[in-house]
């Protein structure tokens, strides 16, 4: 798994961004994924969230990750009881609970604010960075004690502008939403097509929603097929199926 040097540096906070290595799958899925909602043998599937949890140090059933549907919506988590909430976010008090999302190309943002002990994880792809749920996220951990301007926000490895070609109608959405989203397109080769920078319109939401720090580790999902699948990649190559990563993070049981 890959840290977050920002995160690492606080105390009782354990994270990871995990990568597509150290799992049991095989195929298209070699070989840690983590994805309920892929074609993979859901054995495997849950060996390697098993590993994912004991890499932060927990049980292996004390993973928690939503059922993502490229919402807004946050949950608050109580408890690790094996219910997954439709939702893109999750945040909780609670220590002794991972909370995580899964991702092939959108955006893993990890949260925390150890002087408050609450920490969240996001899945933020164009969809939900756009509706709101990286702000989701941050109301549910203030609604749990935390101080935006304490916490700690790091983006893990997601598709990068150099490989995340959209068209006209795409600009557009951003652009009626909010025409500072301009800047973050870059007319592409293709007649009336751009580059979009996702991670910098995360991290630009972000600092502009008052989060204290923010850390971009800068890793390419789509570029780097040895550490990470790519929902991209998979449909240039018109594979059938694709991995999920994780991301995760857990406040350390004291």
């Amino acid at each position: 798994m890959i840290l977050a040097p920002a995160l690492a540096a606080l105390p009782g906070i354990r994270h990871g961004f995990f990568t597509r290595e150290g799992g049991v799958s095989t195929g298209v899925y070699a070989s840690l994924n983590i994805g309920l909602g892929s074609s993979d043998d859901r054995d495997a599937v849950l060996e390697n969230r098993a590993r994912v949890a004991r890499a932060l140090g927990l049980e292996a059933d004390r993973l928690v990750t939503p059922y993502q549907v490229h919402s807004a919506d946050a949950f608050v988590i109580e408890a690790a009881d094996g219910e997954r909430p439709e939702g893109d976010a999750v945040v909780t008090a609670r220590p002794g609970i991972a909370l995580g999302v899964s991702t092939a190309d959108c955006g893993p943002i990890l949260f925390a604010d150890p002087e408050a002990g609450v920490i969240g994880a996001a899945h933020a792809g164009w969809r939900g960075a756009l509706r709101g749920v990286l702000e989701a996220t941050i109301t549910a951990m203030e609604g749990l004690g935390a101080e935006r301007g304490r916490i700690t926000a790091a983006l893990g490895p997601m598709i990068s502008a150099d490989a995340y070609e959209v068209g006209p109608e795409f600009v557009a959405r951003f652009l009626e939403a909010d025409e500072a989203s301009a800047r973050f397109f870059v007319r592409s080769e293709r007649a009336g097509h751009a580059m979009f920078d996702l991670p910098g319109y995360i991290a630009n939401r972000l600092s502009t929603a008052g989060v204290g720090t923010v850390e971009d580790l800068a890793l390419c999902t789509y570029a780097d097929e040895a550490r990470f699948f790519s929902y991209r990649r998979t449909t240039h190559r018109g594979e059938p199926d694709y991995g999920r990563l994780v991301a995760a993070i857990a406040l350390a049981e004291n």
